[in-house]
């Protein structure tokens, strides 16, 4: 489909069709981004539990570095999608141009302002001997991939922004199967243990964000950077600034919400912390279809707004939010009837009874909120298409610094609860979060276009 017909699906198209049409490819592009560390975590669990948990451990610090690179990639789609609404090509070219500069920048910088950090980050997180070994060698290796990811990351906004969902997933399908394949021979093969995952991760995302760059320049895709000449427009980088900033700070509040997290969760033992992060990973995994639908909201809302459609922006969301909450109770219900074979099938070392028992606590757990966790994806593709990311960081900032960690302190300093007291509260923030989303939302504010 070219851009002129995706561009009248969004704009005049069935609505539930248009939502599924965009959603289908990056649900499989979210899926293929979750298999990433799902084949990580599987062979890294074959190690030993101890390896698996310090991996875990150490993700909430490679986010807070990843969430600046897409809070720009957030900024690229909701500004780009604006601009194509609103039929100006010529700006939206020049605002690629000065996003893929900006994003190769960044993306050195803070790989290595991280690894000069990596070490006494984590130890000031409490942890010591094999888990901060561990963590710190991983962390260290996966840092290196932050150009290369910033980089595909707004490849890929200037191809959600028209509507082209397929080829960002077709690239990262293909980038999936080379991590799949490097993983087993660089972790076992060549002995090289949590350093070969790392490795591997690394080789793959360097060749899925060089594909990206050379369909971009080569391409028939609708925006064409152009470099000839090329200096930095001050007003293109304040704006994007105004809308990445937000998103920026709600993405790494909510990696430093999680760093916080993860320092309560591993004072109740390796074995709580080894459930909680296999647990995220298949509720992650089973979360796709809503949170591609979540994604697919940013360029419906972000080119019916260019285009002062604001009735069909409002269409758009209220759909999504019926779509994700079926999938949510339909995936919810599904994780609680087969949760002890699910649970057998992703955790390897079979002898950590421990581990594997609180895996099913906590699943059962969460699988209540699941049609919550599809809500609040389309919350804030909703926020993120109209450029309005301030709300977005509100809802991410929020629903951890203001209501999950305050109730797992009260659980866990004024109730014999233990790790039970974690789950309850993952479970019920998304709730409360929700219901303040949806109040913005009534609010109406970001109905106003950022792109003028």
């Amino acid at each position: 489909m070219d851009l002129k017909k995706r561009q009248e699906s969004i704009l005049k198209g069935n609505m539930y069709k248009t939502i599924l049409a965009l959603s289908f490819p990056i649900m499989i592009n979210n899926l293929i981004q979750t298999l990433y560390n799902l084949v990580d975590g599987l062979w890294i669990s074959k190690i030993g539990s101890v390896e698996f948990a310090a991996t875990s451990f150490v993700w909430p610090i490679n986010f807070l570095f990843i969430s600046v690179g897409m809070g720009f990639s957030i900024a690229g789609t909701s500004i780009l999608s604006q601009l194509l609404g609103a039929g100006e090509k010529e700006r939206a070219n020049k605002y690629a141009s000065q996003l893929i500069v900006l994003s190769i920048l960044l993306g050195v910088v803070l790989a290595g302002i991280g690894m000069l950090l990596s070490k006494p980050i984590i130890m000031l997180m409490g942890v010591q001997d094999e888990i901060l070994y561990f963590g710190d060698l991983y962390l260290k290796l996966t840092l290196l991939d932050l150009p290369f990811m910033f980089l595909f990351a707004i490849f890929n906004a200037t191809m959600n922004s028209q509507g082209n969902t397929v080829l960002p997933t077709v690239l990262s399908a293909i980038s999936a199967i080379i991590n799949t394949v490097l993983d087993p021979i660089l972790m076992f093969t060549f002995n090289m243990g949590v350093s070969g995952a790392a490795i591997a991760t690394v080789i793959s995302k360097a060749i899925l964000a060089i594909a990206g760059i050379i369909i971009l320049f080569r391409g028939t895709t609708a925006i064409k950077p152009n470099f000839k000449n090329f200096k930095f427009d001050k007003d293109i980088i304040v704006n994007s600034f105004k809308v990445a900033l937000p998103a920026s700070i709600g993405q790494s509040g909510s990696a430093m919400g999680f760093l916080v997290l993860n320092t309560f969760i591993v004072s109740y033992g390796t074995s709580t912390m080894a459930a909680y992060a296999m647990v995220n990973r298949i509720t992650s995994l089973v979360m796709q279809p809503a949170m591609g639908i979540g994604t697919s909201i940013v360029s419906i809302v972000g080119q019916n707004l260019g285009a002062n459609n604001l009735k069909r922006a409002k269409e758009g969301f209220s759909k999504a939010i019926t779509v994700t909450s079926i999938i949510g109770v339909f995936g919810g219900m599904l994780l609680v009837v087969f949760r002890e074979p699910i649970i057998n099938f992703f955790m390897q070392a079979k002898d950590d009874m421990k581990v594997i028992d609180q895996s099913i606590t906590y699943l059962v757990i969460m699988s209540v909120s699941m049609p919550l966790m599809g809500i609040f994806s389309v919350l804030q593709g909703l926020f993120q298409g109209s450029g309005h990311t301030k709300y977005a960081m509100s809802m991410e900032i929020g629903r951890l610094w203001f209501v999950r960690l305050p109730m797992i302190l009260l659980f866990k300093y004024f109730s014999s609860m233990n790790e039970v007291g974690i789950w309850l509260s993952m479970s019920s923030s998304n709730l409360i979060i929700c219901l303040y989303g949806y109040l913005i939302y009534k609010r109406g504010r970001w109905m106003d276009r950022i792109s003028r």
